[in-house]
């Protein structure tokens, strides 16, 4: 008879040979309703500093006050909550999506709206902190790249159609019903993960990680430094993408927009693809053609075949490094410490987005959006060499498998790798 199993013991999920297909799902649209209540606000700014009587820089500030409020929050939020169970705290966290969207939809106070976006901001650094660590515990651990990749792909669906699809419907039917639905989304979704996500204990408190521990594994601080890296290269150069389309010639930035946006969508189906088999061959050449991307934009920017194309090559790079990076971190994390790495990974994430928007904006200030390129180029380098060095904990060539314990088991075929060196 086997013993029985503790607290904190990774049950294997039902069906070995089948991925969870409705449960991931759902976690999915928690990913896309986390980014579309991020980002909805950039899409309708107008509309809502008229509805708010606010100008648009203080109307802009809503969207800042989501990111800040989940970065700050994401960590001592994770850390206070990792003992309760993780389906009712998921199921919190999507409540108050659902309470607060449906406050700024029918709220005509800037104060109040401003609030609601804070305690939504918190709501995103919670429950993104678990998704990437719940799909990981949902799965056999051979299976857990692809797992993360369909919950992840909410992210792409968010950017390449959600946000389009909300600022069209808010054009048509104003800005007050795109966040209503968003609520009702949140409420559906509640519903949705009652019934099709597993519920996993927490973390005894005996067997608790603490924080500073998860922090200093082997590998993690080179996961999470790779990420800023990645993040920041990233959004310096698209956060301005529309001013280097017009300084490049190119006369329809919607076309950059939709092919990037496009290419996000294949890159993350092919990344789900390699991911479980080929993560550090993945994450090398989903840097390296970054950086052939921006290589080519910064030479050859003002061809505009060259331009369409090095912008889907960066689309299709980029839409899969979100999944090669969190399942990076799972590996070096354990799945049983996953939330608190990934709440890590969520306050780095809104560091990148916010040092890559102010650099990209000093570089357009100071030598024009002919430089974007050359910047994210050199970030993207830097990444590239520090993958290249990261060959025993971070991103090594055989994926390690954690056992339910939260150790960690060597693939077959794998040879462990001798202790020293944060790589």
């Amino acid at each position: 008879m086997s013993a029985a199993p503790t607290p904190n013991t990774i049950a294997p999920p039902a069906g070995a040979g089948r991925l969870p297909l409705c449960g991931l799902l759902a976690l999915s649209t928690a990913a896309f309703t986390d980014v579309m209540t991020d980002l909805l606000p950039a899409g309708v700014l107008p509309q809502m500093s008229s509805a708010l009587h606010v100008s648009e820089e203080r109307a802009g500030l809503l969207v800042s006050a989501f990111a800040v409020a989940s970065a700050l929050a994401a960590i001592p939020l994770t850390a206070a909550l990792r003992g309760l169970r993780r389906r009712p705290v998921l199921i919190g966290a999507l409540t108050g999506f659902a309470v607060f969207d449906a406050v700024t939809a029918f709220s005509s106070s800037y104060p109040l709206t401003f609030a609601a976006r804070l305690l939504a901001g918190a709501m995103g650094g919670t429950m993104w902190s678990m998704l990437a660590g719940y799909a990981a515990r949902m799965v056999p651990a051979a299976r857990r790249g692809r797992a993360t990749a369909i919950v992840l792909a909410g992210i792409t669906i968010a950017l390449s159609l959600g946000i389009p699809a909300g600022t069209a419907l808010a054009t048509a039917f104003g800005w007050r019903t795109s966040f209503a639905l968003l609520a009702a989304l949140a409420v559906l979704l509640v519903a949705w993960v009652g019934w099709k996500v597993p519920s996993f204990p927490g973390e005894a408190a005996a067997a608790r990680t603490p924080l500073r521990r998860v922090a200093v594994r082997p590998g993690i601080a080179t996961v999470l430094l790779v990420t800023l890296l990645l993040l920041t290269a990233h959004q310096a150069i698209y956060t301005y993408i529309v001013p280097f389309a017009a300084h490049s010639g190119f006369c329809h930035p919607a076309l950059v927009l939709f092919v990037f946006g496009a290419a996000t969508v294949a890159g993350i189906w092919i990344t789900g693809i390699v991911v479980d088999r080929h993560l550090r061959p993945a994450l090398l050449g989903a840097a390296a053609l970054v950086a052939t991307a921006m290589l080519a934009l910064g030479l050859y920017g003002h061809v505009h075949a060259v331009l369409v194309t090095a912008v889907a090559v960066w689309g299709a790079a980029f839409g899969g490094a979100p999944t090669l990076l969190q399942t990076a971190l799972i590996d070096a994390s354990s799945p049983a410490s996953a939330d608190v790495a990934t709440s890590m990974q969520t306050t780095v994430y809104n560091l990148g987005i916010a040092a890559g928007s102010l650099t990209g904006g000093l570089i357009l200030e100071s030598t024009g959006a002919g430089g974007l390129p050359w910047v994210t180029l050199s970030l993207a380098v830097a990444a590239l060499g520090t993958i290249i060095a990261a060959r025993r904990h971070a991103f090594p060539a055989h994926r390690p498998a954690h056992g339910s314990d939260g150790g960690v088991q060597v693939q077959a075929g794998a040879q462990l790798a001798p202790p020293g060196g944060p790589f």
